[in-house]
């Protein structure tokens, strides 16, 4: 006779994009063995992209961190911190030991005690926490400031969308977006620049997708021709580095024609007169200087045609890394917010401002005070610490002695890899939590494995500020993060005392209580399909700026910034750019359908992985003669793998498209320092590039 099989069906939350699918998994004897939307999903609609359907293999994958790993060369170098553990080692491989939780964080906690005694607090910097729930990302940063008095916290935003947060906190005093997804069915015209969103957003370009083939509303603007464009009824394809002149242009022609909402700016906003004649006496502003711009020439009728409409109609506009990851990415996004505070398109349904955020709990990271210059909820902490790109410097410049990573591969995903490397050498501590030996866990002295968010109970918070209370698929002897956190505080004579996730999340809702104060454990979990949009008192809050702003007198703010020719427009202008020569291509990055950021996870599913194997280089069918199918990269900074070349209609000459979420490509090498001027974004949206063709 058969065993019979016990077969549970358990709803949570997706694991991977801020987009924040309801998924419910089917487990059978604690495996998941399916995961599937139901209909009435209010994110997901019933439908899942490929990762959120396929990609849950992982949690079983012979290659989870199950036992903490202990780097044999840093016991040799702390011999005393040997001693007390010895027994508790176990042969693992040539380069690390395992060894049991208590004994892994015994020596964590020897090891910040004697640096914070030598160096002081300020020695220490912990990043991470936007990939964890929002209990373990809240404890991340306590731990951080107060058991290691250290304010140099940060996560993974700093690479993609902290220019969102500087940008809209600058022009209407909130970072986040303003409105529902579900508002696409109300909203009569919509724009997507910057946005993969088909491969990076399935599920929000699935409204988008329906509304475009209804109402032909639809203009997609970025520098090469995405997936969504084939349905755009403007599909604007721009030059490198132009989002802010775009946007601006935008505004002119909106004030030039007298576009704008008169009553929304007399009673809603404060600066517009001061703006507008800034914009108007502006040289590039105007849209006919794309008539001398060989090859963008269409966008001088094309850019007016969408102004036109967008400040008419009930608009949104979705933003994603294309605007971001710039020089100038959060002048881009007050650019963005100067036309929906111009035109009214804000505080009601159908209208607003959508940034696309990329990790699923990037957003409640965040929030949570995950970052160098806010505690949580957005309040000014007793002390603003680093950014990640000034602690690289400081650890090479010997003053950052340690650091505590928590589920982000910054050896990987960040730019300028190669000074990365050489200053992750200088550190004399490294401890990662990890579910798999990511590329920053292979250089790390203590790695600790910990739950996935398919093993645990916890808050996720979406990019429309949506609260989901995960519930685990399947059970795990392994900690979550909080748990290692709070283990690591009590052994350096710190007073966490959480039973369980629920207690860190009654401090949350009191700590940050303007935006979680009604956001508790029984309602979350009452309303689990639906979600809570914060803010969250008696009820939530799907639209944000009804009434007032979210700034010190409630009104909105223009802040002006003039576009500086540079690049490829510079180029474009002087003659130079269109030459034969292979030094002076420019490259730009993204992701594909099937994996996600750096692949850890995705690339344990063989459905997955299969499907997209490496990175590959898309190119100009007209540039098609010039390198062959195999080249690497070349940039002052370095240099990447060799790539296979696909050559495609859909990228403009000179320019490059690849992505980046295999370790081995090293795209990341190509990238230097250059960031946002305010916020130290990278710029991963556009370098320029010498092609090597590898042909034999």
């Amino acid at each position: 006779m058969s065993k019979k099989v016990e077969t549970k069906e358990i709803e949570s939350v997706c694991t991977y994009c801020g987009v924040g699918c309801d998924i419910t998994g089917v487990v059978e004897d604690n495996k998941i063995v399916k995961v599937y939307a139901q209909q009435d999903g209010v994110v997901s609609q019933g439908k899942l992209c490929i990762k959120g359907k396929y990609g849950y293999d992982f949690v079983e994958s012979d290659e989870r961190i199950r036992k903490p790993l202990i780097r044999k060369s840093f016991l040799e170098k702390n011999p005393h911190i040997k001693k007390q553990i010895e027994s508790k080692l176990e042969p693992f491989d040539d380069i690390f030991f395992s060894t049991d939780l208590d004994s892994a964080t015994t020596i964590a906690s020897i090891k910040l005690k004697e640096i914070k005694s030598k160096y002081g607090g300020d020695s220490f910097c912990a990043i991470g926490g936007a990939r964890t729930n929002c209990e373990s990302a809240y404890l991340f940063q306590k731990f951080c400031r107060e058991s290691m008095s250290s304010p140099h916290v940060d996560n993974c935003a700093r690479v993609c969308h902290s220019p969102s947060l500087k940008g809209m906190r600058e022009t209407i005093g909130e970072g986040a977006a303003t409105n529902p997804y579900n508002d696409i069915y109300e909203s009569e015209f919509i724009i997507v620049i910057g946005s993969n969103t088909m491969d990076a957003h399935p599920i929000v370009a699935n409204r988008i997708i329906d509304m475009a083939k209804k109402e032909n509303n639809l203009a997609v603007i970025d520098v090469r021709e995405t997936k969504l464009a084939k349905l755009a009824k403007h599909n604007c394809i721009i030059p490198y580095e132009t989002n802010l002149l775009i946007l601006n242009m935008m505004a002119f022609i909106i004030i030039d024609e007298e576009l704008y909402d008169k009553n929304f700016v007399a009673n809603r906003t404060k600066g517009f007169e001061e703006f507008k004649e800034k914009i108007l006496n502006d040289p590039y502003a105007n849209p006919k200087f794309f008539e001398k711009i060989e090859g963008y020439e269409y966008l001088a009728k094309m850019i007016p045609n969408i102004a036109r409409e967008y400040a008419v109609k009930k608009s949104m506009i979705f933003w994603g890394l294309g605007i971001t990851e710039h020089l100038d990415g959060s002048y881009a996004v007050m650019a963005i917010t100067h036309l929906a505070i111009m035109t009214g398109n804000i505080g009601k349904t159908g209208a607003g401002l959508m940034p696309l955020r990329g990790q699923n709990n990037v957003q409640g990271a965040c929030d949570m005070g995950c970052l160098p210059y806010y505690a949580p909820d957005y309040q000014k902490p007793k002390e603003i610490g680093l950014m990640t790109p000034q602690l690289i410097d400081e650890m090479k410049n010997g003053k950052i002695k340690a650091l505590l990573n928590m589920g982000e591969d910054i050896s990987h995903i960040h730019p300028n890899i190669n000074k990365i490397h050489k200053a992750l050498d200088n550190l004399e501590f490294i401890m990662v939590q990890e579910l798999f030996m990511s590329d920053i866990a292979k250089r790390a002295d203590i790695v600790i494995g910990v739950k996935s968010a398919y093993e645990k109970t916890g808050v996720y918070i979406n990019a429309m500020r949506r609260l989901h209370l995960s519930q685990p698929l399947v059970e795990s002897n392994l900690p979550d993060d909080w748990e290692v956190l709070q283990m690591l505080d009590n052994k350096i004579g710190g007073d966490f005392d959480y039973i369980d996730s629920e207690a860190v999340w009654e401090e949350v809702t009191k700590v940050a209580s303007q935006r979680f104060s009604g956001a508790k454990y029984y309602r979350l979990a009452r309303h689990r399909k639906r979600g809570m949009q914060w803010p969250i008192y008696h009820e939530d809050t799907p639209v944000l700026h009804l009434l007032d702003f979210r700034t010190d007198d409630g009104l909105g703010r223009f802040v002006y910034k003039q576009y500086q020719p540079r690049g490829m427009v510079s180029e474009i202008l002087d003659g130079t750019f269109y030459s034969d020569t292979l030094d002076n291509f420019y490259l730009t990055t993204g992701r594909t359908l099937a994996h996600y950021n750096n692949a850890s996870q995705t690339k344990r599913s063989k459905k997955l992985l299969t499907k997209y194997d490496e990175d590959i280089l898309l190119a100009s069918i007209e540039d098609e003669g010039k390198f062959g199918e195999k080249v690497k990269l070349v940039t002052e900074y370095g240099e990447s793998a060799t790539l296979s070349v696909k050559y495609s209609d859909k990228i403009k000459p000179k320019t490059l498209f690849t992505t980046f979420h295999h370790a081995k490509s090293k795209i990341n090498a190509l990238f230097g320092d250059e960031s946002d001027e305010l916020i130290m974004t990278a710029r991963f949206k556009s370098i320029k590039v010498r092609v090597v063709p590898q042909n034999g």
